[in-house]
């Protein structure tokens, strides 16, 4: 979950962004200093090796092999696969935010168009968001541990209130070998459809304003033919949201990508730089070592970068014809602040 800091910038003052350096949870450096102590004593190691168990000559030969690091480092491209591939997990993860299935407007819409103060009324609005919600849960339990873990198995759903056990033997008869969260949206479809028989929708455009419909009536002597067509719109919206969250979860990363980006190019820079950022004696008159220092700092910068980078990035209809099931008061039919029950899965 990403630690907000907004308050503390809230009234941005002088130092505001640098305590916010300073901070731990959330920070860089909670994610990152495994790696740099791992990576600060290898080099510690080297130069300890370097300056005083190597004779004179075996220095010279790690001075070359120090320059010759240092020189075909720089065309490993780090920067620019890098960049590719965090642009393509951070676009990954900035959809993955904006298809979580808010279900306010539809909430708005079927408080607002399903007519009727009798208890029918009431209750076909109250299981109309259930459905809504069951579909958003069932959703988050497939890609989300912690959701998985308050509702371990299906029966606890319908104890935390989100479906009822007819409900729940309507989902399991269902022969499908994929995630059914799409099953309670087409309750809902039923269901808002025997409202408007019913009268509790008003007309067709309040129907319309929860899903797009069109309504073609043929009357003949024997019965009345219905013909009901779908269009996206609020609830076909919440279900494609849905369809793309299993989907971001489904269908990953291309392995290619992260093995290029994580092995090749990241690691093997900075297992060239172990040797080639080495600070050499200044006495022998190499090019760029004209001072002596024990830690490189630009390299630590360096690998704060390119590896920090790394790391935050790795851190996102035929037999359901008219089938629903009986609707029924949910558990928290009188209680107008429901807390529905925490449950923790045993590993």
């Amino acid at each position: 979950m990403t630690v907000t800091y907004s308050r503390r910038v809230a009234d941005a003052g002088l130092g505001t962004f640098f305590h916010l350096l300073l901070r731990w949870k959330g920070s860089i450096y909670k994610l990152l200093y495994r790696e740099l102590i791992i990576f600060s004593l290898l080099y510690s190691f080297f130069s300890i090796v370097y300056r005083f168990v190597l004779n004179n000559d075996q220095k010279r030969l790690f001075e070359k092999l120090a320059i010759y690091c240092d020189r075909y480092a720089e065309l490993i491209p780090v920067s620019f696969v890098l960049g590719f591939y965090v642009t393509l997990v951070v676009s990954r993860w900035w959809g993955q935010f904006e298809n979580v299935p808010w279900p306010d407007r539809l909430a708005a819409l079927v408080g607002g168009h399903v007519r009727g103060a009798d208890e029918p009324s009431r209750l076909t609005r109250r299981t109309l968001m259930r459905y809504a919600n069951l579909s958003g849960v069932l959703i988050y339990r497939s890609i989300s541990t912690a959701v998985y873990k308050r509702f371990p198995t299906m029966e606890h759903l319908v104890q935390a209130g989100l479906m009822t056990s007819e409900e729940l033997r309507h989902l399991e008869n269902l022969p499908s070998p994929h995630n059914k969260f799409w099953v309670p949206c087409m309750w809902f479809v039923s269901l808002a459809l025997r409202a408007r028989t019913e009268g509790r929708i008003n007309n067709d455009v309040a129907l319309t304003a929860i899903f797009t419909v069109g309504l073609h009536v043929k009357i003949s002597s024997e019965m009345l033919f219905i013909y009901v067509y779908f269009s996206v719109q609020e609830l076909n919206s919440l279900r494609a949201k849905c369809m793309k969250l299993y989907g971001y979860d489904w269908i990953s990363l291309p392995l290619v990508y992260t093995q290029v980006v994580v092995t090749v190019a990241v690691y093997s820079f900075f297992l060239a730089c172990l040797i080639g950022r080495q600070f050499l004696d200044p006495a022998q008159g190499y090019p760029g070592h004209d001072v002596d220092f024990f830690l490189p700092i630009f390299t630590l910068l360096q690998f704060f970068f390119y590896v920090g980078w790394l790391k935050v990035s790795l851190l996102s209809v035929d037999e359901m014809y008219d089938n629903l099931p009986i609707v029924e008061r949910d558990m928290y039919w009188n209680e107008s602040e429901p807390q529905p029950p925490v449950h923790r899965c045993q590993r």
